[in-house]
């Protein structure tokens, strides 16, 4: 299992992490914790939808697009909260 991973140039420390190959293709699944001071900055991120994907510990590293996701808190404008995030990333075809 991993515990980071990085996503372009940000770092995500990780709650949970699957791989597996989809189609001859790598896909992750990531869940991590959102805090509302880091909100703003993560959905930013995401809505860029193509990665250059590294998980270091598996030294792993491809270019994907975002598969799926989901948060259990959809306003994390107010102070002190934490929402759950579930990211599915695939690689991109070549």
């Amino acid at each position: 299992m991993a515990s980071k991973i990085m996503l372009n140039n940000t770092t995500i420390s990780v709650k949970k992490y699957e791989e597996r190959t989809v189609n001859e293709l790598i896909q992750i699944s990531v869940e991590f914790l959102v805090t509302s001071t880091d909100y703003h900055a993560i959905t930013t991120l995401l809505y860029e939808n193509n990665f250059r994907v590294k998980v270091p510990e598996r030294n792993l590293t491809f270019y994907g697009v975002i598969k799926s996701y989901s948060t259990s808190l959809t306003n994390l404008y107010k102070e002190n909260q934490v929402s759950q995030f579930s990211l599915q990333i695939i690689e991109q075809a070549k």
